[in-house]
């Protein structure tokens, strides 16, 4: 497949439309939180969410009944336009770009709240083709309407074609913000045993050799590790953010915390919240403990310059290791810039 060349793939794809980001913007983002736009119980709700997310998003696809579509759609639009969303972004994700409701997803919410709109999440990716169409389509609603600032994609990994695709899809467009981890679509796409919405399964892991008669230990594991692992390559080498996805056991706090967990400590900057008992646990688990953190800190302050070795509490840390410390490091100031609370923990405060 050919590329286009650094000068046009910066480039507007419409007279009038705005600049591409060159650099996404810095913007704390430790969950996304699904609403459904069309229940005005939930929307009325909103000014106090908003308060306690990082993202808002209107979910127009999965789980809303086909006779509520243009109801949500119409629900996302009031939303946006009445929602003071302070700090938090606003998101939406629309349906799947071979359904009848996607081109007025799309046209309707960019003519009406465009300038408002962060990032549309698109389902079911199967390739760069895919983002193409929905750049060159943004590129002429941003121009039609006088928005500007780009609208950003954020991609769900949800086909075992995008899977294949995924390096592809990262780089398609300056558009792209990330990509999730979407697993009930994916393990149907895949053919896989399960009716789990993320998480793990109780028959997948590793049985312990035998040693005679004795207990043989069996040790479950991560149905989503190596489509994770490579979601986080494709991302992180283009520049953008992997996210995990759905976590659909509400009743599983410790589950739900386990599965965020591994997908922050390999990568993963944040995870969809489903349910508002999901909040806390993202907010706990994407934010960087507070001792590792200031362990961190000690490492940057005795490598000023990033390089040599030294040796803190017994352990030798070096150039790779001041890698690590100022990845920590600067995600917990991004953290503590938007969570009084924890700059607090970290010991950021003036």
């Amino acid at each position: 497949m050919t590329t286009k060349t650094p000068r046009a793939y910066w480039k507007p794809l419409a007279i009038g439309a705005p600049e591409p980001y060159r650099e996404l913007p810095v913007k704390l983002e430790r969950m996304i939180h699904f609403v459904p736009p069309h229940n005005e119980k939930v929307r009325a709700k909103l000014p106090d969410l908003a308060k306690t997310v990082d993202i808002v998003l209107g979910n127009l696809e999965d789980a809303i009944p086909a006779d509520q579509k243009e109801q949500a759609r119409k629900g996302f639009i009031e939303m946006a336009k009445t929602v003071d969303f302070g700090n938090a972004q606003l998101w939406t994700r629309i349906n799947c770009l071979n359904s009848p409701w996607v081109l007025d997803d799309i046209g309707e919410i960019v003519a009406e709240v465009g300038d408002k709109l962060d990032v549309i999440m698109l389902p079911k990716v199967e390739g760069p083709w895919d983002i193409h169409y929905m750049d060159q389509l943004l590129a002429q609603l941003e121009a039609r309407h006088g928005l500007t600032r780009p609208i950003l994609v954020h991609a769900i990994l949800e086909t075992a074609e995008g899977v294949k695709n995924v390096e592809a899809i990262a780089t398609a467009s300056p558009r792209m913000h990330g990509m999730s981890l979407g697993p009930a679509d994916l393990a149907a796409s895949r053919g896989m045993k399960t009716t789990r919405v993320g998480g793990g399964h109780p028959d997948y892991g590793v049985l312990a050799d035998a040693k005679g008669d004795a207990p043989r230990a069996f040790v479950q594991q991560d149905l989503w590790h190596y489509t994770v692992g490579k979601m986080v390559d494709a991302c992180l080498s283009a520049g953008i953010k992997p996210f995990y996805g759905p976590f659909g056991d509400f009743s599983d706090p410790a589950a739900c915390e386990a599965q965020f967990r591994n997908a922050f400590l390999m990568g993963c900057v944040g995870a969809w919240s489903l349910h508002p008992s999901q909040v806390e646990i993202a907010k706990r688990v994407f934010s960087p403990e507070p001792e590792e953190v200031k362990f961190a800190v000690r490492i940057l302050e005795a490598m000023p310059d990033g390089t040599g070795a030294v040796m803190i509490d017994g352990k030798m840390q070096d150039d790779a290791t001041w890698k690590q410390a100022k990845v920590i490091v600067d995600l917990a100031k991004q953290v503590a810039a938007g969570d009084p609370e924890r700059a607090v923990l970290y010991g950021f405060t003036a």
